[in-house]
């Protein structure tokens, strides 16, 4: 169990560090709002820059806690499609939940990111982090919105997770790195003693730290 996120990225970062710390071509790209106070402690370790990657599940209607897909920045869209076929969801239904979770997206990212552009990941190794995956709907679509972009790597670095799902993310990143995978798994929230709500003050507090970091390191 982590004492909290910070605990959880200072112990994400020293297993990350070997293979990818003090490299120029590293970025660090966390899913807001819970993956940031642990992608701040990842980036430090790694001295490596850090930035958002705006992700949103889209929940099924009236069981919002079941994904059966995710949108991504840039526009990217997965479905879980077993989940949409064996529950029936109809086409108009789906498109009101898109629809929602856009407009939740594209305010996300302005409150985080204000009038910085976003980063450029071309040749670069991305690595993307969350506080924990249960059924990694918004990873996928963050995985499949960033190699759009055409990166060197794509890595996914949690601290906890479904075994299952990084079995599964594996066929789409080219390195997930789980230092937890308990079973059974339940929920992120019970492999943290402290896993109070990150609010978008703290998000904005941590990414201006970061830049002031990356810009005293030459980043």
């Amino acid at each position: 169990m982590f004492e909290d996120r910070a605990d959880a990225g200072k112990q994400l970062g020293n297993a990350l560090q070997p293979r990818y710390g003090d490299r120029a071509d590293v970025i660090v790209l966390a899913l807001p709002r819970g993956g940031v106070p642990v992608g701040f402690e990842v980036a430090h370790i790694l001295n490596a820059p850090l930035d958002v990657f705006v992700s949103r599940k889209l929940g099924v209607p009236g069981h919002e806690e079941l994904a059966m897909g995710a949108i991504a920045s840039g526009g990217a869209i997965v479905f879980n499609e077993d989940v949409v076929r064996s529950l029936g969801i109809p086409r108009q239904a789906i498109d009101r939940v898109i629809e929602r979770e856009r407009i939740e997206l594209e305010r996300r990212e302005c409150a985080f990111r204000g009038d910085r552009p976003p980063r450029d990941f071309r040749g670069r190794t991305v690595i993307l982090v969350d506080d924990g995956l249960a059924t990694g709907a918004s990873m996928h679509a963050a995985i499949q919105a960033v190699r759009t972009q055409n990166p060197a790597a794509v890595v996914v670095a949690v601290p906890a997770a479904a075994r299952e799902t990084c079995l599964r993310l594996r066929s789409y990143a080219d390195a997930v790195v789980c230092l937890e995978t308990p079973e059974p798994f339940y929920a992120v929230s019970s492999w943290y003693e402290d896993f109070e709500q990150t609010s978008d003050d703290e998000v904005r507090e941590l990414l201006a730290r970061a830049d002031r970091e990356a810009i005293h390191a030459g980043h």
